[in-house]
């Protein structure tokens, strides 16, 4: 296991079998994601920006974690998890780590799961800190050091096995989940994540070699053999795009107990529709995750801004429980 990381050891269940609950008690698989811009926040977000005699950044962050929190209360009920992506909020300094900070903290509190969306991974050393700071934090010689929180995180694992098994043990302490990029939802995915990659120049001649995107499926179904739950889900998961459903049926087969994280449903151009094979271990098995075509839901529709994200939230809530029934 020492590749691979350990098992759960703390006193909190496995991941998939957290997230199965979930989905069960919420009914949904729908996933918020919260990529907040400071120049496109829903109006009444201004006013917590405070006067101008505030730094920019601080402004600028505190209006973010209105945006946020608003957004939460108002599609969070159709959904089981929120993601934030890590860089919308970097970017505002330690004012929008502090967001980031509370932005969790709400949608825990609102009974949401929290994906970490980083894409982090570096050696062994430098992952170990990524994991530290997305998952239970740090015990230093001057205090305990809290880390985000988050239940899940997703991880670039194109360095190698032994980047990640720093992110499969603190995510396992917490009974947290590891999402590995295997086919990305972006539109130059297919430039590398596509191209065959032979064992041996033989295998190259027949055209047997698989595609990378499979490879990393494969490595993701492997770590995750011994790491399955009674749910049949394992703690070791993968992102794969909502906008690439012809390779669900696959990837599915390579990972059959993988969570698979599907992003790109609604401004990407992914739909819901087309999901139906990442549902095969059960409901769990796939999270189906939108973030512009909630947040911005009003842009089309008319009407204010919490009121469109709900309905669009519960939209894609009942389509996705019908469709994995």
């Amino acid at each position: 296991m020492s590749a691979g990381g350990s098992p759960p050891t703390g006193d909190r269940q496995p991941f998939g079998d957290r997230l199965s609950e979930h989905v069960a008690q919420r009914e949904s698989q729908v996933v918020l994601g919260l990529d907040p811009d400071p120049a496109a926040l829903w109006p009444q977000a201004h006013e917590a920006a405070g006067d101008t005699s505030r730094p920019p950044a601080q402004r600028a962050a505190s209006a973010v974690l209105s945006h946020c929190v608003s957004l939460i209360d108002a599609a969070g009920p159709a959904c089981v998890a929120v993601k934030p992506q890590l860089a919308c909020f970097e970017r505002l300094g330690a004012p929008g780590r502090e967001a980031l900070a509370e932005t969790i903290e709400h949608a825990s509190a609102q009974g949401l799961l929290v994906i970490a969306d980083g894409k982090r991974g570096d050696i062994d050393v430098s992952a170990r800190a990524y994991a530290q700071s997305l998952f239970g934090g740090l015990d230093t010689p001057f205090g305990e050091v809290p880390g985000l929180g988050a239940d899940a995180a997703t991880v670039n694992p194109l360095m190698g096995r032994d980047t990640i098994a720093p992110f499969l043990e603190a995510a396992g302490r917490r009974g947290g989940g590891v999402l590995l990029l295997v086919r990305t939802s972006n539109r130059g995915a297919a430039e590398l994540q596509d191209l065959p990659l032979a064992d041996d120049p033989a295998e190259a001649a027949r055209g047997d070699a698989a595609p990378l995107w499979e490879r990393l499926a494969t490595l993701v179904g492997e770590l995750g053999e011994d790491r399955v739950g009674h749910s049949g889900l394992a703690d070791v998961g993968a992102v794969v795009g909502a906008t690439v459903p012809e390779h669900l049926r696959r990837a599915r087969a390579l990972m059959p107990s993988a969570v698979l994280l599907l992003p790109g449903v609604g401004a990407q151009g992914g739909r819901v529709e087309d999901l139906a094979p990442a549902f095969a271990p059960g409901r769990a098995g796939g999270l189906v995750s939108a973030s512009r075509s909630i947040s911005g839901a009003h842009l089309s529709s008319g009407g204010d801004p919490a009121d469109a994200a709900r309905a669009e939230a519960e939209r894609l809530r009942v389509l996705a429980w019908g469709i994995s029934a």
